[in-house]
């Protein structure tokens, strides 16, 4: 039976990596690489979110003292984090699909999501032109995405254009 090597939350951040890969309880995991879809709708939600906070992309942040994660899309209320490495839950997640994710996985870092304090958890999936809602430890389909405290929709088709 082969073993894991763990590593320390000050070993990963030291650490140089090629791909950053996000630090699961001592264990590195590596994200999907992204397609040419995944990049774009990254980059189109980043713009059409950008008005509504702090708007950042592929930021690790700090979920817990051996938990590392690193959204695709982050929001942060204000002037955003103070900390380089954010520790401070931000108001608004988006992890954005590739055809190799597993489900089990993406539901997975929703739930350390929603446990750290995250009160908005959204979910693309460019490949089939879907998007998600997370809430109440499921994902629920939706035509629109919309933070209304910032009086924002973003309807589905805008991703997809």
């Amino acid at each position: 039976m082969a073993t894991r090597a763990l590593i320390t939350p000050e070993q990963y951040l030291a650490a140089h990596f090629e791909r950053e890969p996000e630090l699961v309880h001592g264990e590195l995991v590596e994200k999907s690489l992204p397609t040419k879809s995944h990049g774009r709708t990254q980059q189109r939600l980043a713009v059409l979110l950008d008005s509504a906070g702090y708007c950042c992309t592929e930021v690790r942040m700090r979920l817990a003292e051996d938990l590392y994660r690193i959204p695709d899309v982050a929001i942060f209320e204000g002037d955003g984090p103070s900390e380089e490495v954010p520790s401070i839950a931000p108001l608004l997640v988006v992890e954005v699909g590739s055809p190799d994710d597993r489900m089990h996985d993406v539901l997975q870092k929703f739930e350390e999501y929603r446990e750290w304090g995250v009160p908005n958890i959204w979910f693309v999936e460019p490949e089939l032109k879907r998007c998600f809602v997370y809430e109440g430890r499921s994902l629920t389909e939706v035509s629109r995405f919309a933070l209304p405290q910032f009086n924002l929709e973003i309807p589905a088709a805008e991703l997809f254009a």
